[in-house]
C-alpha cells in the first residue's frame, strides 16, 4: 500500500535547526512596549488611610507564633478584630460628617489597619484631619513585570474580558490535538478545579482536563504503541491551545516573569496521537481515523500542526477537512514550513475550508549577555552547550557571502579558530552542521547571527549522531552586524541566563519558513491568516528537562496553528450558535491588515495574501465579528495572459450582529497591473442572522502582465470596516 506520510510541521529538532528564515512581527502601537518611564505611578483619585492601632499581624496579643498563621477562632483575635472594626466605624462616621464627598470603599485589618477611600475631589489632608488617622497616601499603581507577549499580540485577554475573563475563557469547549500526545503530568494540564468529565480512551493518559487519549497508527498492533506523549511536539501545541491560566514557568534555571496561559485556558483537550512512540510520520488513514474519532467523541475544534506533500485539488485529506468543517467542526491546520517561496503550501493546510496558519514572530527569548568592544547583546540559548562560567576570548569573524559572514556549512581549516569565539551566520545547513564545523576548527564557542530581522531563536539540533559540544548562541541580525565590526576584540559570554523581552518592532515579522500560496490546480489563497509562530513558549513533557515542569521555545507554523485552534474555542464558546464556517470567518476576516512585515528587513509591510493571508489574527475583533464571509477569500484561478477574460465568483455574507445591518462594500486594488476587480453592489441590508450573496469580478486587459494580481474586498458598517477578504487571480 502506498504511504502518504505526514511530517510534523516544526518539530524542535528539525524546524529550529533549519537555516531558513527567522521571524519577527510588527506590533500594534503600544503593544509590548519596553518604555515604562511614562506610566503613571499613582492614582490620585483614591487613598489608603492608615488608622491608629496595629493590625492583627503585628499586635502583640494576635500576631502568630513563628511558622504559624493567625488563629481567627482565638478569643483574643476575635476581641481585637471587633475593636479594630469599631475604630473603623468611628472613622467612617467622622468622614461622613466632615468630608461627605469621600467614600470608604475597602477595609483592612490583617496586614494593615486601614481603609481605602474614594476621594471624589477631597485632599489627603482633608481625609486625614482627625487624631484617628496615622497616615494617608495616594494609592500606588502596579504593573505586571511582563505579560504573555504572544497572547497580547492577538488580543486574547481583551477577547476573554467580553465573557467572564480568564476564569471562564474557553470553558467546556473541546479541542482535539491530533499530534504526538499530551503529558497530563504537566501543570498546564492539571485538572484541579475542573468538574468530573466522561473520559475516553486510555485512562492512563487522561484526567478531567485532557479527557481523551487514543492512538492512531496501523503499526500499533505490531509495536505496542500507546497514547503516551513520548515526543515534545503535541504537548507544546496543547499548551498553546489551553495551558491552565498563569501557570508558573521556567526555561532551564530562568524564571519566566509571567504565568504561561493557553489561548483558551479553560478548554478541554483530547490527545489523538498519530505520532506515537518514535514515529515521525503518519499515514492519511491514521489522521483520518483520528479526526473522525474526535468528531464522534464530541470535539468542537481540531488542531493539526502537521503537513505533507500536496496531491492536487482532490487530495483526500483536504476533502475530509472540508467535509468536517461543513459538519460543524473547525479544523485548524499548519500551512507548512516549506517557505519562502510561492506555491509551497502543504496538505492538508491547502484545504479550502481549513483554518490555515502562517507564522510570525514573538519578541522574546531566554539567553545570556554577550559583550564585545563596548557593546552588549543578547545571545539566545537552545539545545546546544552553554558556558558554566564567563568565557572571554578573541572574536573570530568567519567571513563569507551572507551579510559578510560564513554559514560554516563546509569544513573549516583545522586550528584556524583555536581558542577563539567564532561569529558565523544562520542559513543553508542545520545548526548542528555549522557548529560542528566551527568546533572542528578549534573554536572555544560560537555565536550565530540571525539572517533575518527580529529576535534570535533557540537553535535546535538536527538529531544526527555526534552532536557538537561547544557553547553556541544566536544573536539578532542587527547585533550580528555590530559584532562583525569587533573582529579580534576580547568578547565575553556570560553564564547568567535571563529572560529577554525585546522591542515591539521585533513583533509581527513574517517567518521566512512560513509556506505560501497559492495552492496548486485551483490557485486559492493560503494561508488564511497568520498567528505567532516564532519564539513561542509553551509546555513540553517531563522527560525533556532535568527539573520538571518543562517549558521550551519552539518555531514553526505548528506553533501558529494552536493559536488559531484556541481562538476558535474562544469564539465558539462566546457564540455557540455560530457554524464552523462562521467561526472560521470571524477569525480570518477580522484579522489586522497591514501590520505584518517582511522577514528580510523587518520593516516593509507585507500585503500579499499568499504570504500573510488576511493578516495577523485579532481575537478581540473575532469575538465581536459583525459579518461572516463564505468563502473567506476568493480566487479567480489562473487565466492566460492576453486573454482579456472577465471572471466572477460569489461571496455569501451573513449578519452575525444580532440586529439588522446595512453593510457597505468596496474593492481596493493591492498589486498587479492590467487587471481590475469589482463588486456587484455598493451595499446590502440584512436582518439579524440573514444571509445574501454578492458577486465579485475580475477583468483582465489583453496584454496584462503575467503574475499574481490581488485586491481586497472591504465590508463596512456605519463607516467602519468590519471585515475584509483577499481577492486573487493569476495571469499566466
Amino acid at each position: 500500500m502506498t504511504r502518504n506520510a505526514f511530517r510534523m510541521a516544526a518539530m524542535a529538532t528539525a524546524i529550529a535547526a533549519l537555516g531558513l528564515g527567522a521571524l519577527s512581527v510588527p506590533a500594534v502601537a503600544g503593544q509590548n512596549s519596553d518604555n515604562t518611564a511614562a506610566r503613571p505611578t499613582q492614582d490620585t483619585s483614591v487613598a489608603l488611610v492608615v488608622l491608629n492601632g496595629d493590625p492583627l499581624s503585628t499586635y502583640v496579643k494576635t500576631k502568630p507564633a513563628k511558622g504559624k498563621k493567625i488563629d481567627f477562632g482565638n478569643t483574643n483575635v476575635k476581641a481585637y478584630r471587633a475593636q479594630l472594626s469599631a475604630l473603623r466605624n468611628d472613622y467612617k462616621a467622622w468622614l461622613r460628617a466632615n468630608v461627605p464627598g469621600a467614600k470608604v470603599t475597602g477595609e483592612f485589618d490583617i496586614a494593615l489597619n486601614a481603609v481605602a477611600v474614594q476621594l471624589n475631589g477631597a485632599s489627603l489632608a482633608q481625609v486625614s484631619g482627625t487624631s484617628m488617622v496615622k497616615s494617608a497616601q495616594y494609592q500606588a499603581l502596579y504593573y505586571p513585570s511582563a505579560a504573555d507577549p504572544d497572547l497580547a499580540l492577538i488580543s486574547a485577554p481583551a477577547a476573554w474580558a467580553t465573557a467572564g475573563g480568564s476564569a471562564t475563557a474557553g470553558d467546556g469547549i473541546r479541542v482535539a490535538i491530533v499530534d504526538s500526545g499530551i503529558d497530563t503530568t504537566h501543570p498546564c494540564f492539571a485538572d484541579t478545579g475542573y468538574p468530573a468529565q466522561t473520559q475516553v480512551g486510555d485512562r492512563s493518559f487522561t484526567n478531567n482536563k485532557v479527557i481523551a487519549a487514543k492512538v492512531f497508527s496501523n503499526r500499533t498492533p505490531q509495536r505496542g504503541y500507546t497514547a503516551e506523549a513520548v515526543g515534545e511536539h503535541g504537548t507544546h501545541v496543547a499548551g498553546t491551545v489551553a495551558c491552565n491560566y498563569a501557570t508558573p514557568a521556567k526555561v532551564g534555571n530562568v524564571t519566566i516573569p509571567y504565568g504561561i496561559s493557553g489561548v483558551a485556558p479553560r478548554a478541554l483537550l483530547g490527545n489523538y496521537n498519530v505520532f506515537p512512540g518514535d514515529l515521525a510520520n503518519a499515514r492519511s488513514e491514521d489522521i483520518l481515523n483520528a479526526l473522525e474519532a474526535a468528531y464522534a467523541d464530541g470535539f468542537d475544534v481540531a488542531n493539526m500542526s502537521l503537513g505533507g506533500g500536496s496531491h492536487g485539488a482532490q487530495d483526500l485529506l483536504t476533502v475530509a477537512v472540508d467535509n468536517l468543517d461543513q459538519a460543524n467542526m473547525v479544523v485548524a491546520v499548519a500551512n507548512g514550513n516549506s517557505g519562502p517561496g510561492f506555491s509551497t503550501v502543504e496538505s492538508p493546510g491547502m484545504a479550502a475550508r481549513a483554518l490555515s496558519a502562517g507564522a510570525s514572530t514573538v519578541p522574546h527569548f531566554v539567553g545570556v549577555p554577550i559583550s564585545a568592544a563596548g557593546g552588549s547583546y543578547g545571545g539566545a540559548t537552545g539545545d546546544f552547550g552553554t558556558v558554566t562560567a564567563p568565557l572571554t576570548a578573541p572574536l573570530a569573524v568567519v567571513t563569507g557571502s551572507v551579510n559578510g559572514l560564513s554559514t560554516a556549512c563546509s569544513a573549516l581549516p583545522a586550528g584556524s579558530l583555536s581558542g577563539q569565539i567564532a561569529l558565523i551566520t544562520r542559513g543553508s545547513c542545520s545548526f548542528s552542521t555549522k557548529i560542528r564545523n566551527v568546533q572542528g576548527a578549534g573554536a572555544a564557542a560560537v555565536v550565530v547571527s540571525n539572517n533575518v530581522a527580529g529576535t534570535p531563536i533557540a537553535m535546535g539540533t538536527d538529531g544526527t549522531a555526534g552532536q557538537p559540544t561547544i557553547p553556541a548562541y544566536m544573536v539578532a541580525l542587527e547585533d550580528g552586524m555590530s559584532l562583525k565590526s569587533a573582529a579580534g576584540a576580547a568578547t565575553t559570554i556570560s553564564n547568567s541566563a535571563a529572560y529577554f523581552l525585546t522591542s515591539s518592532a521585533n513583533a509581527d515579522i513574517m517567518a521566512g519558513f512560513s509556506s505560501q500560496g497559492p495552492t496548486d490546480v485551483d490557485v486559492r489563497v493560503k494561508p488564511d491568516v497568520v498567528a505567532p509562530g516564532v519564539n513561542v513558549l509553551s509546555s513540553i513533557p517531563h522527560q525533556f528537562c532535568s527539573a520538571p515542569p518543562c517549558f521550551a521555545f519552539f518555531q514553526g507554523t505548528s506553533m501558529a496553528t494552536p493559536h488559531l485552534a484556541g481562538s476558535a474555542a474562544i469564539v465558539r464558546q462566546q457564540h455557540p450558535d455560530w457554524s464552523a464556517a462562521n467561526v472560521r470567518s470571524a477569525i480570518v476576516n477580522t484579522a489586522d491588515w497591514g501590520v505584518l512585515k517582511a522577514a528580510s528587513n523587518g520593516s516593509t509591510i507585507v500585503y500579499d495574501g499568499n504570504t500573510a493571508g488576511a493578516g495577523r489574527e485579532n481575537l478581540a475583533a473575532a469575538v465581536n465579528a459583525k459579518v461572516a464571509l463564505d468563502p473567506v477569500s476568493v480566487s479567480f484561478g489562473a487565466e492566460p495572459s492576453g486573454s482579456g477574460q472577465t471572471r466572477s465568483a460569489t461571496v455569501t455574507l451573513t449578519n452575525l450582529s444580532g440586529a439588522a445591518q446595512t453593510y457597505s462594500l468596496a474593492v481596493s486594488p493591492v498589486s498587479g497591473s492590467g487587471v481590475g476587480f469589482s463588486v456587484s453592489t455598493p451595499s446590502v441590508t440584512l436582518a439579524a442572522g440573514a444571509s445574501t450573496t454578492v458577486s465579485v469580478s475580475t477583468n483582465a486587459a489583453q496584454g496584462a502582465t503575467a503574475g499574481g494580481k490581488q485586491a481586497v474586498l472591504w465590508i463596512s458598517s456605519g463607516g467602519t470596516p468590519v471585515a475584509h477578504a483577499v481577492l486573487y487571480t493569476l495571469v499566466k
